[in-house]
């Protein structure tokens, strides 16, 4: 496997990402946990003022779909550039392609388990009683990276022969965000419209990771099948896309 051979070029790159990204900050790796807070303390005073939400533990519920979500906006839209942004790691020596993308999600991915560490400890701050089914969690999350990384293949590989595409993207998940739950509850979403909305396999992660998170519930096999099925669909589908692609990588750069 390519990941085996190239595990210490994935820990290089991915640590390379994360020192370049907090290098020129004051607060450095401080914005990856004060960030998903300000927005969540935002949009808190926004629903719960302007809209009167009625929701247990509604700033937790919220950043529980905060975080969720930034580590699919943060690791899609950093990954799409990983290819054109390495021109002399794709012409002039030879790497599987695949590591870019792969450094540049894990770099995300550490970025989110900062954010759910905070989490963790407001958790027990508010004193949310956390139940075995915690366990499910890396799990979920795991099967999440896994589905960013397939949609990061794809989207990096696209995005050599399509440089308008991160402007597409940038509007495809604004919409994303509030067709997702993040701020809202299922609750309020028609009835006739719930199935349809559950396809959204971020939306059924999310959702996961409140009932194991808030709720201490045990997250339902159905849904846990479900998200796996999508990952493994989301992973082949970006695969074949990316390699297909890259064989013009080189030229196109």
């Amino acid at each position: 496997m390519w990941f085996v051979e190239y595990r210490e070029l994935i820990r290089i790159l991915t640590i390379s990402d994360l020192k370049i990204k907090y290098q020129s900050s004051v607060l450095g790796f401080a914005w990856s946990l004060l960030n998903p807070l300000l927005m969540m303390l935002v949009l808190y005073f926004v629903f719960i003022k302007a809209y009167n939400m009625n929701q247990d533990n509604f700033a937790l519920y919220l950043l529980t779909g905060i975080v969720t979500w930034r580590f699919l906006a943060n690791g899609t839209t950093s990954s799409m550039q990983s290819i054109v942004g390495n021109p002399s790691l794709v012409t002039k020596i030879y790497i599987p392609r695949q590591v870019l993308v792969l450094s540049k999600v894990l770099s995300s991915f550490i970025s989110s388990l900062l954010e759910f560490f905070v989490l963790f400890v407001l958790l027990i701050a508010f004193g949310v009683k956390l139940s075995g089914n915690i366990l499910f969690f890396p799990f979920v999350y795991m099967t999440y990276f896994v589905m960013i990384y397939g949609i990061s293949l794809a989207l990096a590989s696209l995005y050599v022969y399509y440089r308008d595409l991160n402007q597409i993207w940038e509007v495809f998940l604004q919409l994303g965000f509030f067709l997702s739950p993040v701020v809202y509850p299922l609750t309020i979403v028609p009835e006739k419209y719930v199935q349809l909305y559950m396809l959204n396999p971020v939306t059924v992660v999310m959702q996961i990771n409140r009932e194991i998170l808030l709720y201490s519930e045990a997250a339902s096999a159905s849904s846990l099948l479900y998200v796996t099925i999508a990952a493994m669909f989301i992973l082949v589908s970006g695969s074949a896309i990316f390699r297909r692609m890259e064989r013009r990588f080189a030229e196109e750069l």
